[in-house]
Parts: C-alpha cells; structure tokens; sequence
C-alpha cells in the first residue's frame, strides 16, 4: 500500500442544502473505472448531485449513501458501486461490514469543483499518470488541487498488500513503465510546482521493491525541473535489502516513510508489515549518507491506539533521528475496511503536537485532516527554517 493519505474521506461541504436529507457521505474513496483505454488518472463523473450545475467529480471522495427509501435508479446506482468496490478490494468481501460513526463538524471539506481543479486534473489524465490523492480518497484533493498540488503514484495502481485502513487496489501488478519517469517530471514542470511528493504502491513482486524507478523518476524531476524540490514516500521494502539506501543515495531533500499506527495495532491493520523492520537503519543512515536531507513519519489515530502508546511511537522516531511527524485522523473508505473507533478531537491533536515538539520533533503537523502530502510544500519550507534556527542555537 501506498504509505499516504489511503485512510478514507472526510464529510463534504458546499453542497446545494436541497440534497442533505437523508444523506450521509461516509467516504468510500472509490475512483470509477472508465473504459479500456482510458488514462488511469482519470477521473469519472458520478451521478450528479444537482442537474442543473456543473459536472461534480466526487468519485475519489465519498460514497453517497441515501438513508431514505431508494427508488429503483437508485438502488441500481448502489449495487454497481458496491460490485466496483468488490472487484477493487476482493480480499476484504467476506468480512463482515463495520459500523460506520457519523462524522463530527471538524471532519468538512468542499467538494472539489474548480477551474484550477480541473486544470490539474487534464494534467494528470493527459500525463496518464496515478495519483494518491484519487486512489487513496484523500479528503483535501480539492484544497490541493485547486492550488496545483498532486502527489504523484508511481509504479501502477494496484497494491501487492491488503492493509485494512487502505483504499488503494489490491492485485497483482502490471509490468513497471519505464516511460513513467517522463511523463511524472513533465507533469512537474507543467505545474510549476516547487515540491512535488512522489510514492507508491507496494511492489513485493519487484526485486527490487521498486527503489530503481524511484530513483529514475527523482533524476527525471530534476532534469525537467531543477527548481523543484523532492519528497519521497516509500513503502517499507520489506526483505528488500538496499533498497532504501538506493533511494536515500539519489538524494531526495524528504526522504519519509510512514509507521501508520502503533506496535499493538499492526497485526489487524497492517498485517502485511513489521513495526520493528520499518526502515529506522534507513533513517539513519540518510543522515550519515546526506547530512542536508530530512526525514519524516506519520501515523494515524482513532483505531483505538491509546495515547501512551502514540508517545511511545514518538519516541521510536526520535531515536531514528527523524526530522517531521505528521499526525491525522483515520478516516474508513468503506465499511470493508477497519472501523472508526473515534473521532480524535482537534484539542487532542494540539496536545499530540505540544508533546512532540518537547520531544525534539523538528516540524510536527497534527490536525484531523492532516495527511503526509498534504500542505507538504509549505511544511517543508518551515522545516528547512526549522533547521536553520536549531543549527543557529547549537541544538542540532
């Protein structure tokens, strides 16, 4: 699975107060398939919610679920997303559904219409390029993309795990397109973007785990945009040894990896990983190979991690000398994958960042929305400052 944002969909806002009724948007991060032959960036529009308005692209953000009686259409509607989403997970099928908890007011975003939206999007599409913000579902692809902001999937769509938080596809993958690299970097300079976020599905099938076409999309970004700056997200390359130090060695200014949750919950929502293998020797070792580059982790809270249990995960990172912490809520995309088991309040957040920033964390970006990529160019700037002020008063 792809190490970012695959938790799920936040609650949206923005829309015509005819059709809140009876509606719950409970985020299943689906993104509709188009015909053979359509650019795997792009995206479907779903059945609209007002006709009179402009095309509405909610497909990478909720499931509509209506809790009124459904007519026929819309019952249809309901079966074909439901075999969709089937045909996406079929490794979770047999699980017996989770409940889903109705969203607080803090979990709210805009439904993602925009000039500037749709712009990214031709970019994306035309590029025939992946990106995590509509495979994982992730709640600020509108904010983002309305700014030009997309983290790119590299290496296909389809995940070799079956992480239970995760909305990304599971299967077996396609071949690696060597063009990829191109075609990423083009999109970078086309955007103008000055830090882009690369990452990935899991690639276990790969002797390699993948770490060759990370480092050739990282040579291709700076050839095609030598302004940019680079944030890799990797998976763990689990039992593929030198892989993380090939990335590390092609010199990204961010190299990150995210833990996900705590020790005691990965069994059940990681199953296909090891806490104690994740690449602390990597994070390291980043800082002995490349003194300048940064490092960076996340996790996701509301499983039922306890807060002891989060500190302590706080202090694994901090021994694996790494620079950034991100902090966000888990969001579930369907009702196939783990459940909700609350809702972490924003002043639960605050205290999440007060005590990571005692700890010696750099940069610590702890909100409900917060996800890996997300504000990451502005967040990568504040931790460059960071740095320098800490280097100024002798601390690091």
């Amino acid at each position: 699975m792809p190490t970012c944002v695959a938790w799920g969909c936040a609650r949206l806002s923005g829309l015509p107060s005819a059709h809140a009724p009876g509606v719950d948007f409970t985020g299943t991060g689906h993104r509709a398939r188009g015909a053979p032959g359509t650019a795997p960036g792009a995206l479907k529009p779903h059945r609209q919610l007002d006709p009179s308005g402009a095309p509405a692209y909610m497909a990478g953000m909720a499931n509509l679920i209506d809790t009124t009686t459904q007519s026929s259409a819309s019952s249809t509607a309901a079966a074909t997303a439901s075999e969709a989403r089937a045909a996406r997970h079929p490794e979770k099928q047999k699980r017996a559904d989770t409940p889903v908890l109705r969203k607080p007011d803090w979990i709210r975003v805009r439904a993602p219409i925009g000039k500037v939206f749709t712009e990214t999007q031709k970019i994306v599409t035309e590029g025939a390029l992946v990106t995590v913000c509509q495979e994982a579902g992730c709640p600020n692809i509108g904010e983002c993309w309305e700014q030009k902001h997309a983290t790119f999937m590299v290496l296909g769509d389809t995940c070799t795990r079956a992480c239970s938080f995760c909305n990304v596809k599971t299967g077996l993958p396609g071949p690696v397109d060597h063009d990829e690299p191109r075609r990423v970097a083009e999109a970078v300079a086309k955007m103008g973007l000055k830090h882009v976020v690369i990452t990935s599905v899991d690639r276990d099938d790969l002797a390699d785990g993948g770490a060759q076409h990370f480092v050739e999309v990282i040579e291709a970004i700076r050839s095609a945009a030598p302004g940019t700056t680079i944030e890799i997200l990797t998976p763990d390359f689990l039992r593929k040894a030198g892989a993380a130090e090939t990335v590390i060695d092609a010199r990204p200014d961010v190299f990150n990896h995210n833990l996900e949750t705590v020790p005691r919950l990965y069994l059940s929502i990681r199953p296909g990983a090891r806490y104690f293998h994740s690449p602390a020797a990597a994070w390291n070792a980043s800082k002995e190979r490349d003194p300048e580059q940064f490092t960076k982790s996340g996790i996701m809270v509301g499983l039922g991690e306890g807060k002891e249990e989060v500190m302590q995960v706080m202090d694994d990172m901090r021994s694996a000398g790494i620079d950034f912490l991100t902090i966000g809520q888990y969001l579930q995309p369907t009702r196939k994958h783990a459940a909700v088991e609350r809702f972490v309040t924003p002043d639960e957040f605050k205290a999440y960042e007060t005590i990571a920033r005692a700890k010696g964390f750099l940069m610590v970006s702890a909100t409900p929305l917060t996800r890996s990529s997300y504000h990451a160019g502005d967040d990568f700037a504040r931790l460059r400052a960071a740095r320098n002020a800490a280097l100024a008063q002798g601390r690091v």
